[in-house]
């Protein structure tokens, strides 16, 4: 049904518990989501946090600790926080596409399959029995065993393993710095083992997953989102039937779950949501969970979210679902930097959510 952008943007916020009902605590977050950028852990702490009805920083440290999430590499070679009881099937559909594409740069570190078998027995003796461990230790404990691990050869042995399924990032730790970061755990130890879905059952889920905490999104959205296929896609559209239904904004046809539509019909917009000012993270996936981010983004605003397009996206500020400026946190103070004047209504409720933030981060 033909629609305007108003309606894809407020569907998006209502899907990823940006606007409407939010998530009860931080693991119902990474099960609506599926998978939420983690490569700035900070970044990611927070994204998860703010689709709650107000957890803490330490809430979010809390269920890392426990296991309730886990965070590794499910897809395009970069991290997320995703469900611990996801991972495996996700890999199931991701691993050998990244996998064959790592040849070259190991052939450049001058890494074999020996070193990899090497490398997953140390860290497996290591880990065993409930163990963790954190980066510059099972570095420590590579290069004792002989293998360099120097000029990121190193890093790319966690990222195999990892993307193979031997090891997830687990519990927190303090780094030198004093700010928390993770320590290396065994997969099968932090994850149950879910039955295995088929292949074509696997990508669906997938789509569906992705739907449920993205949608309404393009086909090519979700094909860069988990850098599948055009024709793997196709096929989880055709399995998921009627649990799809379509959004046409600009010409532009949007694939959603039939319940976010519903819900969205079943739930007119208030006043509040209209005025609704939100702090999101660098990296977050409102604007990142999509190929297209026109819709969100205007074109001349794209060099202060990634000043020098050096691949590092700043914290934004959004209202009406659109971008409309940065903010930055100097020590205890945020400081917000909108591309222009906001409204005094939206200007209200930017400071709200300043003290949302101010809250978190204390807690």
């Amino acid at each position: 049904m033909p629609a305007r952008r108003s309606d894809l943007l407020r569907l998006r916020r209502l899907a990823q518990a940006i606007d409407g009902p939010r998530e009860p605590d931080v693991t119902s977050v990474a099960r609506r989501m599926l998978a939420l950028q983690g490569q700035d852990f900070a970044a990611g702490c927070w994204a998860l946090a703010l689709r709650t009805t107000g957890a803490a920083q330490s809430d979010v440290l809390a269920a890392l600790d426990a296991g309730r999430i886990i965070r590794s590499w499910p897809m395009r070679g970069t991290l997320h926080f995703v469900p611990p009881e996801d991972l495996r099937w996700m890999l199931s559909v991701t691993t050998d596409r990244i996998v064959a594409g790592l040849a070259r740069r190991q052939q450049q570190l001058e890494l074999t399959a020996a070193d990899f078998t090497r490398a997953a027995d140390i860290v497996t003796a290591a880990l065993t029995g409930g163990g963790s461990i954190g980066r510059a230790e099972v570095m420590q404990l590579w290069e004792d065993a002989g293998i360099a691990t120097t000029g990121q050869r190193g890093y790319h042995l966690i990222y195999y393993l990892a993307q193979t399924g031997l090891l997830c990032w687990g519990p927190v730790v303090r780094s030198g710095n004093g700010n928390p970061t993770q320590a290396l755990v065994l997969l099968d130890e932090w994850a149950p083992a879910p039955p295995a879905l088929e292949p074509d059952e696997a990508v669906a889920q997938f789509l569906l997953r992705y739907l449920h905490g993205h949608g309404p999104a393009t086909v090519k959205d979700f094909v860069w989102w988990t850098k599948g296929t055009v024709a793997g896609a196709k096929t989880a559209r055709a399995v998921l039937g009627d649990a799809l239904t379509t959004l046409e904004v600009d010409g532009v046809e949007y694939l959603l779950t039939a319940e976010l539509a519903d819900r969205a019909a079943s739930t007119p917009p208030t006043r509040g949501e209209k005025d609704a000012v939100h702090l999101l993270p660098g990296f977050d996936e409102y604007l990142l969970g999509y190929q297209d981010r026109s819709p969100i983004l205007d074109e001349g605003h794209w060099e202060l979210i990634v000043p020098g397009n050096n691949g590092i996206f700043q914290p934004i500020i959004v209202a009406g679902g659109r971008v409309v400026g940065t903010w930055r946190r100097d020590g205890g103070r945020v400081t917000p930097l909108p591309f222009a004047p906001l409204s005094a209504a939206r200007e209200a409720q930017l400071q709200r959510s300043v003290r949302a933030y101010t809250s978190y981060a204390a807690g």
